[in-house]
This record gives C-alpha cells, structure tokens and sequence, in this order.
C-alpha cells in the first residue's frame, strides 16, 4: 500500500508516517522506482502497535526502543497492552461513574460524601516516572517518590484539595492576590516531594500547556485550569523573585 492509502485506513497522517520513517519508527518494506514508499502487511500489523502504545502514552523514543529490543516479542506485546487497555477502560468506568453522581449531587437529586467525590482519582502510580528518570535520573525519582511515600493518602488527599481549590478560582486573573495565594499554596506542595526553585516552578508551568498528557490531566479537574495555572505559576515565580531581590 502507498502512504495516502495507509494514512487513509488508519486514519494517521501523511505527515506523521513520514515522521514515522525518518526517525526510522515505521520504515517501509518497499520504494516505487519513482520514489514512493510501499507498505507491506507486516508494516501494518506493527503500525497497529505503534498506534496502541501511543493510545497507552508511551513516548515515540520508547516505542522505538521497545520494538528494536531482541527480545521484543509481538504477540507478548499485544497481550499486554490489552492487560493495559482494559485497566485504563476499568479507570474510566470508575471515574464516569463518579462524575454521573456528582452531576446528580450538583442538581440536588443525591448526596455525596467527600469519600465518594474522590473515587476513581489515583496517583500512586506516575505515568510519567519512566520519562522522569530518563531526563533527571534514578535518584533523583527515587527521592521524590520515596517522600511520596512517607506521606501516603494524606499527600494525594492535600493534591486533590489543591487542585479543585485551584480550579474553583481559575475564573479570577492568575495574577490576582487570591490566585496568587493558592498558586504559592502549590509551590510550598511540590517542594515537600523535591526541591523546585523558582524558575523550575515556572518551567513546570510551561510544560502543563507544553505536553498534552499534562494537560489532560490537570484538566480533569476544571476546563483550562493548566493553562491558568501555568499563567499563575509564571507570575508567582517573577514576582517572589523580585521581592528576593528586594
């Protein structure tokens, strides 16, 4: 098959199996003496891996490792990301289950407990740990979750209530003395896990808006609230700079 008639049975881009090829991701079976690339039947089945493990969050560079690794075994593969797939459909149910009572608590039709408005919310397990370590190191991570860990319920109890106290105000200017309260409130939080100066605190703002995976999931607790925050977090970290100065 030529790229066009790929793209359009799977719905990805031209331009992303072009990408695919470059980074040597997909490469294609086969060129067309006049320069078209040609995909085989064993193209296809591992696009359709490429394409789950993307589903799952996997980086394009981890993908790449994983396929490449000789003990890299196809059908293993699929079982797992079925494994995987079916613990993040279980997630959802629970989640939407949560969200369908809290809009009948917003109505008035049932109570909920503060237990109950929680469900479904989990961040004992970081998505990205793996990517962590490859950009700052084992021990640095090992640091950060082992603080995780002395902490245990309480921590992610006091993420959640940041979190929705944050998104309850992301309708005021993120500059505003209100917002920038809460937004300090976040950054003395993320120093009890590691160490974050100033300037890394409005880097990590950036990379809230920066990286969908972010995104999506601060998002789960107000539309836009990660570019409010990343907006919030900016502010705060030029202005307690300054007054350092000061």
């Amino acid at each position: 098959m030529k790229v066009k008639e790929v793209s359009s049975l799977t719905g990805v881009s031209v331009r992303t199996l072009h990408h695919y090829d470059e980074i040597g991701l997909l490469v294609p079976d086969g060129v067309t003496e006049a320069g078209y690339r040609l995909y085989s039947d064993d193209n296809l089945a591992t696009l359709q891996q490429i394409l789950f493990f993307r589903e799952l969050g996997f980086p394009l560079r981890k993908i790449k490792e994983l396929l490449e690794s000789p003990s890299f075994d196809r059908q293993e593969a699929f079982e797992l990301q079925r494994d995987m797939l079916i613990a993040k459909r279980n997630k959802l149910d629970v989640m939407i289950d949560t969200i369908e009572k809290t809009i009948r608590h917003e109505k008035g039709e049932r109570t909920m407990t503060n237990e109950e408005k929680f469900k479904g919310f989990d961040f004992s397990h970081n998505p990205y740990e793996q990517e962590a370590r490859e950009r700052w190191g084992d021990q640095a991570v090992d640091e950060s979750n082992k603080k995780i860990g002395q902490f245990g319920p309480e921590l992610q109890e006091e993420m959640n209530r940041i979190y929705f106290k944050l998104a309850d105000l992301r309708h005021l200017p993120p500059a505003s003395a209100e917002a920038q309260e809460a937004i300090g409130e976040w950054y003395v939080f993320l120093n009890k896990m590691g160490s974050y100066s100033l300037e890394a605190f409005k880097g990590l703002g950036e990379m809230y808006v920066a990286d969908e995976r972010f995104t999506k999931n601060i998002d789960q607790f107000g539309k836009g609230l990660a570019e409010w925050m990343r907006d919030a977090m900016g502010v705060y970290g030029g202005e307690s700079k300054n007054r350092s100065k000061g």
